[in-house]
């Protein structure tokens, strides 16, 4: 059960990046941040981070 901090964290990371990225582009209505380009920057740089936490996780419990 090593690691699984680093997992979840690294998951939740890539899924917010992913749903903020899709708003900031105006795929999804209904948020103060639909259309506004900020969240289609700062998107991928989160899912990009959960990327290299989730990384780090895997690598961690390998050992």
């Amino acid at each position: 059960m090593r690691g699984w901090l680093p997992l979840t964290l690294g998951l939740l990371a890539v899924v917010i990046g992913a749903v903020w990225t899709v708003q900031g582009l105006g795929y999804v209505d209904g948020s103060v941040m639909t259309d506004q380009k900020i969240w289609a920057v700062i998107g991928p740089v989160v899912a990009l981070a959960g990327l290299v936490v989730l990384w780090l996780g895997l690598r961690s419990r390998r050992r």
